[in-house]
């Protein structure tokens, strides 16, 4: 049925209402066959949830499903389905950077849903505990900036802890001017974090000249400020989650400087992603011999199985002077066989090679 068939306003809305009541039926019914796999599950109440390579078959599947909506959209359905899925079958704690608010906190609920419950911490280090103690399932730390580079105190972690990398998402550093005032010219005073504020000096500096930039502890903090201001002239600049949380009104969006910069999460668990689903990456940390062409061995180790190197980096390991690690991502599964015939060969040339965890490529 279409609209250039002479269908009303009443008569599409009366469908809306048809499909409406088929959608809710449809999701009453998935809930029930989701409790049913939690009871199946092996393992009882110790199994896992949050199951990367299933959720990214999930995905695979109605994205595929062509329409109006694009493969972005259905993700962002489909994120609070499997949330809500996962949360009837156990709670889904997960550690993130907080407080609440910031890019941490909204990684976290783009990752896991508005149903997962979030645990915020004060450090990156802080997350790793919670989950190696059991405190909490899962943990979301931030692996690398796209203009900063790495986040060194995530790579020195992943050398000693047990935890695997299961899961990541990428998110968008893209800053909003929120407050409870209405419009801009009544902003007297504006509060963020000052690497927000350095983020921002150019906008602020054109589009609220002489107004008082004032750092605070966190964006969330700058937010939770504003919402306590009854004068209606202060605002805070910060991720739009931030408005959301505190209610405020969103006066500017995207006024970050530089466009087009990414934090990559990573998401730490007990254990990796299972099953390879065709689109994985997998991450070692190794350090080589001190001999010439050990690194050129190394990677060629990779080349002759058709494993391709996608990220090096490398970190002082701390040891002893000038002695480096090297962090890499591979195309692959640790399940696949080229993959683990590469990293056996590639183990030849190293003096100790760790595998910090295999999981699903996002597709969104």
């Amino acid at each position: 049925m279409t609209a250039d068939q002479g269908d009303t306003l009443e008569t599409l809305r009366g469908r809306l209402d048809e499909l409406d009541q088929q959608l809710a039926r449809l999701l009453q019914e998935r809930a029930e066959v989701s409790l049913r796999v939690g009871k199946t599950k092996s393992g009882g109440e110790s199994a896992p949830i949050f199951v990367p390579h299933r959720e990214a078959e999930v995905l695979a599947n109605v994205q595929a499903v062509r329409g109006p909506l694009n493969e972005h959209a259905m993700a962002a359905i489909y994120r609070e389905i499997l949330s809500t899925s996962r949360a009837l079958q156990r709670p889904t704690r997960v550690a993130h950077l907080g407080p609440m608010a910031t890019f941490g906190h909204q990684a976290a609920v783009e990752r896991f849903g508005s149903a997962a419950e979030l645990e915020p911490c004060q450090t990156h280090a802080e997350v790793f505990s919670m989950v190696e103690k059991g405190a909490a399932d899962y943990g979301l730390v931030a692996f690398e900036n796209s203009t900063e580079g790495p986040v060194n105190e995530v790579l020195d972690r992943l050398v000693d802890t047990s935890l695997q990398i299961c899961a990541e998402t990428s998110l968008p550093i893209a800053h909003a001017l929120v407050s409870r005032a209405t419009s801009l010219g009544t902003i007297k005073r504006v509060l963020c974090h000052p690497q927000t504020a350095g983020q921002t000096r150019l906008w602020l500096a054109e589009h609220l000249p002489g107004v008082a930039v004032l750092p605070a502890t966190s964006n969330g903090k700058a937010a939770e400020l504003a919402a306590q201001d009854t004068t209606g002239t202060v605002g805070a600049v910060g991720p739009r989650i931030a408005g959301e949380v505190y209610g405020l009104n969103v006066l500017a969006d995207n006024i970050q400087d530089i466009a087009g910069n990414v934090t990559r999460f990573l998401v730490i668990a007990q254990s990796a992603s299972e099953r390879a689903t065709g689109r994985d990456k997998t991450a070692v940390v190794f350090s080589i011999r001190d001999r010439i062409g050990a690194l050129r061995d190394l990677a060629d180790a990779f080349a002759a199985n058709e494993v391709n190197l996608s990220s090096i980096q490398s970190r002082p390991s701390k040891r002893r002077a000038w002695d480096y690690v090297f962090f890499v991502e591979l195309d692959g599964h640790i399940s696949e066989v080229r993959v683990r015939r590469a990293l056996r060969k590639a183990e030849e040339h190293t003096v100790f090679l760790k595998v910090l965890g295999s999981w699903p490529v996002p597709t969104d």
